[in-house]
């Protein structure tokens, strides 16, 4: 790997919020526990079982989190987007992944070994502070996740997703957001087909333009 694409992924490293107001001896420090991974779109950057003494950051890319069910579906659990901490959970509790880690695009993460990371920079306490909030948002997320299939219908869970992932929404595959929201890809083209016929979204070329995203909210509000 070149000393180019190293120094601009520990650059990035080092502009994480977690890390951004550490003296220069302790990113130095953080840079020589750290080490860059490079992943293609729909590799798997862990499988549900394994263990890991890595703490991993998304850098670039976005990676999704699913389990499967008995018949080999996907149940999509997250969205990740950089600069994030992956599954941290995973180390704090010594436990193997709950889930898989799949890359819906080109990826980077930069892993850090974790004991050495626990040792010598947990015990800062605006670190373990900010985990903390991290963890707290994922469980969060998890129960807005849980709320949504059980609360909303199918459309109201499209119209929700177009509305707050938009740019998701244009250039991602049908089948990866049927997979996200739960529903099938059949059920999506539907509902896609109905905002088109109310003039909520119009066909362009390979995508659709959003003609009027403020109406969508009337479908889940």
């Amino acid at each position: 790997m070149c000393k180019k694409f190293v120094r601009i992924a520990m650059e990035a490293i080092e502009k994480f919020y977690l890390f951004d107001y550490l003296p220069e001896g302790k990113k130095k420090r953080l840079r020589e526990i750290s080490t860059i991974k490079e992943f293609a779109k729909g590799e798997i950057a862990f499988f549900e079982g394994e263990r890991t003494d890595k703490l991993m950051l998304l850098t670039d890319g976005i990676m999704q989190i699913y389990k499967s069910d008995q018949k080999g579906n996907k149940i999509v659990l997250h969205i990740f987007y950089p600069y994030t901490l992956i599954a941290e959970i995973v180390n704090f509790n010594n436990m193997p992944y709950p889930a898989t880690g799949e890359f819906l695009t080109d990826g980077k993460v930069i892993l850090i070994d974790y004991p050495a990371f626990e040792q010598e920079f947990l015990k800062d306490p605006e670190i373990a502070f900010t985990i903390i909030k991290s963890l707290t948002d994922k469980v969060r997320y998890l129960e807005h996740v849980i709320t949504n299939d059980i609360v909303l219908t199918s459309t109201a869970r499209v119209a929700k997703f177009i509305y707050e992932h938009e740019d998701e929404f244009l250039h991602m595959k049908k089948n990866e957001i049927a997979t996200l929201l739960n529903i099938t890809p059949e059920t999506l083209s539907r509902i896609i087909t109905k905002f088109k016929n109310l003039g909520l979204l119009k066909k362009e070329h390979s995508s659709y333009k959003i003609i009027d995203k403020e109406k969508l909210k009337n479908f889940f509000e």
